[in-house]
């Protein structure tokens, strides 16, 4: 099964305007089979399967042959992408769509937006209609329905993910077709051409292994499972999607693994828009993502204007050039799950550390509320950033030493104060800075490989795909972790006296 399939395909339906919110019935003849006459029903197997003999099957035969069999077809049914837009209202712009091979044979090339001509920054690349662009207000058919769902339920990501599992039963005949059939073709895969790890096999996951992020793959699964149990909800409150499949319920009509794979898909291409309603703010825009990629240091968006979602770039291009634009303020463990690529480059990268008072210090009221005071909760998260591990190291040595404090006379010393600072013996800094190593040194010992390691592993040009994207995130990590490790014993070293043992802490911080 194709990782980003969006559904089996199969059934057809009247063709409609993506402007029409109200949507037409399904014909008897079409309705599930619980609903339908022996012989309707058998009439829609009979269909399903010439569909998937013929339309829709990515990697068939018919579609491999790329290009040329395409020019055999004409009209929305057909062609590339960007004819169809252009078909349907797409302004003259300045890209052209253009392919590289994907890293495994079995695969389809992977498909890019490029320039078509030489830009300028400032220079407006494309410019698609609010008519070709897929949002919440246009699948539910009301806004304040759209967002009812998005603020209790369920999120935008899973919405999107129904409505086109169901355009794409329509096959040809939907509206969606050639911009479904190009989701299908990229399947979810990022620059690298790998697919988010919430497709990878427990064999892969393990490429993962000492990563945070492997649990945090593990968690949107489970995340995704709560959304599937709730997309009934979707279906009766989305009047467009209850008038065209009125017997069609969504966890009756799509298996989970299907649901997942659209919901994949989705999320690899989303694109969040500013300065517009609830409802519109998550927005599928045809030329946009997967077919741009995403580069932590740009600064171009896809930005939504008066009646369309443009582009406008950033820097100049070539003829021929990929054209990226900016993926958020996101560190590399989101980028490989929502995309399935590692930016080395990426400022924004970090790893998490996790402190907490420990609850059975009988102080822990009072240095709940002296953490409140600066800021600081009783169970506190420090984003380490790349590149500024010595100014997490600071910020985190306050909170810690806090939590070493057990004299109740220098507890009303630290109430009474008004700053951040504790007061520290020489014992109880070196209690903290060793608490500090040895939980550094523990997530390193973590990992079944180490940073050496890993960068002879990358100088395999034959390595596995989705084991590269892999091994560089959690070389990264440890790079972090080092440079964290390294600001420690700089703290350690500026000790006055380095024979001192640390004080015993029958109440220290809890560190994860």
């Amino acid at each position: 099964m194709d990782a980003a399939r969006l559904l089996t395909p199969c059934f057809s339906s009247s063709m409609r305007s993506p402007s029409s919110r109200p949507l037409s019935r399904l014909s008897g003849a079409f309705r599930s089979p619980r609903r339908c006459a022996p012989f309707q029903a058998s009439r829609r197997r009979n269909l399903c399967l010439a569909c998937a003999a013929e339309t829709l099957v990515a990697g068939s035969q018919r579609e491999e042959g790329s290009s040329h069999s395409l020019r055999g077809e004409k009209g929305v049914e057909g062609g590339d992408l960007k004819s169809w837009l252009h078909a349907q209202g797409l302004p003259p712009c300045k890209v052209v769509v253009k392919e590289r091979p994907s890293h495994d044979g079995k695969h389809r090339p992977i498909h890019y937006i490029a320039a078509s001509e030489d830009l300028e920054a400032g220079d407006v690349a494309f410019s698609v209609p609010n008519s070709l662009v897929v949002t919440l207000d246009r699948v539910l058919g009301n806004e304040t329905i759209a967002e009812l769902l998005t603020t209790n339920k369920l999120s935008e990501l899973a919405c999107l993910a129904l409505y086109l599992m169901y355009e794409k039963k329509q096959g040809k005949k939907s509206f969606w077709y050639p911009f479904i059939r190009e989701l299908d073709r990229q399947r979810g895969r990022g620059q690298l051409a790998v697919e988010s790890p919430l497709l990878w096999s427990e064999t892969e996951l393990a490429y993962l292994n000492g990563s945070p992020t492997r649990a945090e793959v593990l968690e949107r699964d489970e995340g995704i499972k709560r959304e599937y149990n709730e997309l009934d909800t979707v279906w009766f409150m989305a009047g467009s999607l209850f008038q065209q499949y009125p017997f069609d319920i969504p966890t009756e009509a799509f298996p989970f693994e299907i649901f997942k794979q659209a919901f994949v898909a989705v999320q690899s291409c989303v694109v969040h828009l500013q300065k517009v309603s609830l409802a519109r703010r998550f927005a599928l825009v045809p030329l946009g993502p997967p077919l741009l990629a995403y580069k932590s240091n740009c600064k171009a968006m896809l930005t939504a204007v008066s009646d369309a979602v443009q582009l406008v770039v950033d820097r100049p291009y070539k003829a021929g050039e990929p054209i990226v634009v900016w993926c958020g303020p996101q560190p590399n463990s989101r980028l490989l799950l929502n995309y399935g690529f590692v930016d080395e480059d990426n400022p924004y990268d970090r790893i998490v550390v996790e402190a907490s008072l420990n609850t059975e210090d009988p102080q822990y009221q009072e240095k709940r509320m002296v953490a409140q005071r600066n800021g600081k909760l009783a169970v506190q998260v420090f984003h380490v950033y790349v590149g500024r591990e010595k100014e997490a190291i600071s910020e985190m040595l306050p909170y810690m030493r806090l939590g070493y404090v057990s004299d109740p006379a220098e507890m009303h010393s630290v109430i009474s104060s008004q700053g951040p600072v504790c007061p520290v013996s020489p014992c109880m800094e070196r209690a903290v800075l060793d608490q500090l190593v040895g939980y550094f040194e523990a997530r390193l010992a973590g990992y079944p490989t180490t940073l050496s390691e890993d960068e002879n592993m990358l100088r395999d040009g034959h390595l596995n795909p989705k084991k590269r994207v892999a091994v560089q995130l959690v070389k990264l990590e440890k790079k972090m972790l080092h440079a964290c490790l390294q600001a420690v014993f700089e703290v350690i070293n500026q000790l006055p006296d380095h024979t001192v043992s640390p004080c015993p802490a029958p109440f220290a911080p809890q560190l994860k």
